[in-house]
């Protein structure tokens, strides 16, 4: 489900390094498990698409389209490779070693070709930089909102059933449902097994991928869909909400209770209960937001705003903050102040629980906003009223790349040139801008780079 190649994401992909998805797991097992990217330290400003912590997702999914432009045609290559086909072989005593009947290996592997396609979009998952604003405009579009509540209509009797069972809003299963696959118009038509197979003899995440194949020869082992059926994204992500095959694994539900555990079919039932008992694993509070727009007073102090300042929103209120209609924020549990676009339009006071719970599911920050505000526009809610007008535009991959170099030479601790905004390198930027006396924002824009180029 979670997760991109909006980087790699878990659910989707919510894997540490690859994948990305939700609850207190076993980091390899996430699906950008925390998601896909912002991953529980400080706020990244750039509101990157890619998480922080790669996702499996193909670099185009439906939050990352248009609203209204046709999905892109997913054209598969093949070509003989015989050291693929060496590698399929040694393979299968590895899948029988982990209890696999030989004769369901031999019918998954029947026709699976090395996809050449797959290494392709493995080998490009571009870095998106579109600020919050842009990716909210999408992930909470009119046609969205308006698809999203007509699905809350449509299937009112199973998300009430499913609201009830774990806990969580029927509102923010229809969310991560409309983020991941356009409300199942978009699940991916890649064969599974031939994906995994052909990105584990790659190499690059062998091991990772070899996990999630095993993951996926036991789901059909267990009947829960056919090999034809084993369909998803050319990096795993599978079903209406995108999971990964071990996420599948470890949360993948039958609401139904036809015995299988079917997140591929047009009945969305498994996928949609699935995704809540992920959430409720995951810490999910109902009744707790998710976060909430606020106004901060003349002079707040900007330090305040980080993941790891957590206050009661009481609290929040004595030193000024409150929602955007001026009214103190009741107090749902302990909450943190973000800036994700560097304090340059809009501040959310997000609530830790349920934050961190649509994060395990995709760590993008962006990911994570987007969910929670689609929530909230689904069941009525107004719209965000932060001034999204344009500002310094975000620093693209090579950019952030020389930016770090800039810090690095001048005495500040960043662990890796990678062009990415993580938690260490906002805090060097954070410690750059109050050296010069900026406002310590941490946010990485066009002008901070030219002016640590010029000193």
């Amino acid at each position: 489900m979670l997760q991109k190649y909006f980087g790699l994401s878990i659910l989707a992909l919510g894997l540490s390094g690859s994948v990305a998805a939700s609850g207190t797991v076993d980091s390899s097992l996430r699906p950008v498990l925390r998601p896909g990217s912002g991953s529980g330290g400080e706020v990244v400003s750039v509101m990157r698409v890619s998480a922080m912590v790669p996702t499996l997702r193909p670099v185009v999914r439906p939050a990352d389209l248009d609203v209204g432009a046709t999905p892109l045609v997913e054209v598969k290559s093949f070509a003989r490779n015989a050291g693929f086909e060496r590698w399929v072989e040694g393979f299968k005593p590895r899948a029988a070693r982990a209890g696999i009947d030989p004769r369901v290996i031999d019918r998954a592997f029947r026709g699976v070709r090395f996809n050449t396609d797959v290494i392709e979009r493995d080998g490009n998952q571009a870095e998106f930089t579109k600020t919050i604003w842009e990716y909210l405009a999408n992930a909470t579009s009119d046609k969205r909102v308006a698809d999203g509540q007509r699905m809350l209509r449509k299937h009112a009797r199973t998300l009430d059933a499913i609201e009830r069972k774990y806990g969580v809003e029927k509102e923010i299963v229809a969310a991560v449902w409309g983020l991941e696959s356009f409300y199942g118009d978009i699940k991916g038509d890649y064969n599974v097994i031939e994906a995994m197979a052909t990105l584990a003899y790659d190499g690059r995440r062998g091991e990772f991928f070899s996990k999630q194949l095993i993951a996926a020869l036991k789901i059909l082992q267990r009947g829960d869909t056919s090999a034809d059926k084993l369909k998803g994204s050319w990096a795993g992500a599978m079903g209406h909400t995108q999971f990964i095959p071990t996420s599948y694994e470890l949360f993948a539900v039958d609401f139904t209770g036809d015995g299988k555990r079917d997140i591929w079919s047009n009945d969305p039932s498994d996928a949609l209960a699935s995704t809540a008992a992920y959430l409720a694993r995951s810490g999910w509070q109902k009744g707790m937001p998710w976060g909430v727009e606020v106004r901060l007073p003349s002079g707040f102090n900007r330090g305040l705003a980080s993941r790891k300042t957590l206050k009661m929103p009481s609290d929040w209120a004595k030193l000024g903050v409150t929602d955007v209609n001026g009214r103190a924020v009741r107090d749902y549990g302990s909450a943190s102040i973000l800036f994700p676009d560097g304090g340059r339009g809009l501040a959310l006071m997000v609530f830790e629980k349920n934050f961190r719970a649509i994060e395990r599911y995709n760590a993008a920050d962006a990911y994570v906003i987007g969910v929670g505000h689609l929530a909230d526009r689904l069941r009525g809610g107004p719209a965000l009223v932060g001034n999204f007008g344009p500002g310094e535009r975000p620093l693209t991959e090579g950019e952030t790349k020389e930016l770090q170099r800039q810090l690095k030479r001048k005495g500040y601790s960043l662990e890796k040139i990678d062009g990415k905004i993580g938690p260490n390198t906002k805090a060097q930027i954070k410690a750059y801008q109050q050296s010069v006396g900026l406002s310590p924002d941490g946010y990485a824009s066009e002008a901070l780079l030219q002016r640590i180029k010029r000193r």
